[in-house]
């Protein structure tokens, strides 16, 4: 059985951060690095005309660039080529980005100095089970921004709404470890079930609240108050 060789493109304008990230990239494995860009505009140049065999299947994204910040570049990318799926590196100080780019069309939110085997994974979770990694920090502040941003329940609207009976105790546990900004491997350590059995709990997860991403998962969470 021949193994997928998995694309991945990387776009990013500081020349320290290039080389780091390409030294992270030598340690995965079954991966194939299409092109490297140092800003949006040469992105999309270069996703211009790349027949289906070439085009990446995943984008790790810089936020802060010259020419065409990474925002713009996702938004644009993400109408222009629906295959493609786009992971923001950032640093911390970006927080205030976290919903522009998801908006945007990003399917992860990671810190710049996360190590390689948090990258793969994060391609894995993408890839194999539609999720949205997020580095813990980032998760966490992403909780702190829903709860300044959401309006307090009026009078006639103070219901709390219980969380669906279809959700298991296993998701609901795995459920509360990801509003508190723990990742899939975390949490397969502490339960003691393996990374992939977390992952398709959490695809169920997404599937019995009818969400796609951890934000929603977040937002939904902090809205109804399941674990206040």
């Amino acid at each position: 059985m021949s193994i997928e060789i998995i694309r991945i493109a990387y776009v990013e304008d500081n020349a320290v951060n290039r080389n780091t990230f390409l030294q992270k990239f030598k340690e995965f494995t079954n991966c194939e690095l299409i092109f490297v860009a140092p800003n949006g505009v040469e992105c999309l140049e270069k996703l211009k005309g790349l027949p289906e065999v070439k085009m990446p299947r995943i984008i790790f994204m810089d936020l802060e660039m010259p020419r065409m910040d990474g925002i713009q570049t996702i938004a644009i990318a993400h109408a222009l080529y629906p295959t493609v799926h786009f992971i923001v590196l950032t640093v911390f100080d970006d927080d205030d980005k976290i919903f522009e780019a998801i908006q945007a069309g990003a399917s992860g939110y990671l810190l710049k100095h996360e190590s390689s085997e948090v990258l793969q994974d994060a391609v894995q979770s993408v890839l194999e089970h539609g999720g949205a990694p997020m580095s813990p920090a980032i998760a966490r502040k992403t909780l702190q921004i829903l709860t300044r941003v959401t309006p307090e329940p009026s009078a006639t609207n103070n219901h709390v709404t219980s969380m669906p009976d279809s959700i298991t105790k296993r998701e609901k546990e795995i459920l509360e470890y990801m509003v508190n900004g723990w990742d899939a491997k975390r949490i397969s350590s502490v339960i003691n079930i393996s990374t992939f059995t977390v992952r398709k709990h959490i695809a169920n997860i997404y599937e019995k609240l009818h969400i796609n991403s951890k934000a929603q998962a977040l937002s939904l969470a902090h809205k109804e108050k399941w674990f206040d």
